[in-house]
């Protein structure tokens, strides 16, 4: 007996321009496991029509009338979150990326890529994978390491005194101030004083919030 094929991968296009659609339509119905489910030239109809078709996935521009591709994506995945949204966008500018990335799109690709790719991009993303272009990794992995620098420089880089760094460990460990005096040699005065220092320069503005900074400077020793 031989094997049950498997249904084609249903595909909504979304995007303003018709001959972009008819484009990738004719590109799309050549492949026997792609399927179009329809199309829509605005950010609404788009909403509409995957609440009604539920596609596999969705080609979605950004620059769209009525309703931008960012909030659309959002919308959709609001209303059906198994759908798996590949932006399509002329747009290489990181607030884009991030946007739709945050929205909940599985993939990003400029619009100059090949079909092979964008046909590559589709069966990831109905697999439950994330697919962006090169160009676009590269873009995602430059922010990435922006906000790991500035983490860093902002939690981790304070310029924190050795007694100060002690005094947050102990404080960290749940030490009274009096044991903190105990253990380090020196008055509950110059503890407090300490803790202090530490709160002005961190800005922390309680226990928790020092504990949780001791955690990030890798100060807090953990139970297993």
């Amino acid at each position: 007996m031989s094997e049950r094929a498997e249904s084609p991968i249903r595909v909504l296009l979304v995007d303003d321009h018709k001959i972009i659609r008819d484009g990738l339509r004719a590109l799309i119905t050549r492949q026997s496991h792609l399927e179009v489910a329809g199309e829509a030239d605005d950010g609404k109809k788009a909403v509409e029509m995957a609440a009604q078709l539920h596609p596999d996935v969705v080609i979605m521009d950004l620059s769209l009338p009525k309703l931008n591709g960012i909030d659309a994506t959002a919308q959709i995945l609001q209303e059906a979150p198994g759908v798996k949204i590949i932006a399509l966008s002329m747009h290489s500018d990181r607030r884009f990326i991030v946007g739709v990335l945050q929205a909940g799109a599985s993939g990003y690709l400029m619009k100059d890529c090949s079909f092979e790719e964008l046909e590559a991009s589709i069966r990831a993303v109905a697999k439950g994978l994330k697919y962006l272009s090169p160009e676009v990794t590269s873009i995602v992995v430059e922010d990435y390491i922006r906000q790991i620098s500035y983490y860093s420089q902002s939690n981790t880089d304070i310029n924190l005194t050795r007694r100060e760094r002690e005094v947050l460990q102990l404080v960290a460990a749940g030490r009274s101030t009096r044991k903190i005096a105990e253990s380090l040699g020196i008055s509950v005065k110059t503890v407090e004083s300490h803790r202090q220092n530490i709160m002005d320069k961190t800005r922390a503005r309680s226990v928790a919030e020092l504990t949780k900074l001791a955690i990030r400077m890798n100060l807090a020793v953990l139970d297993a």
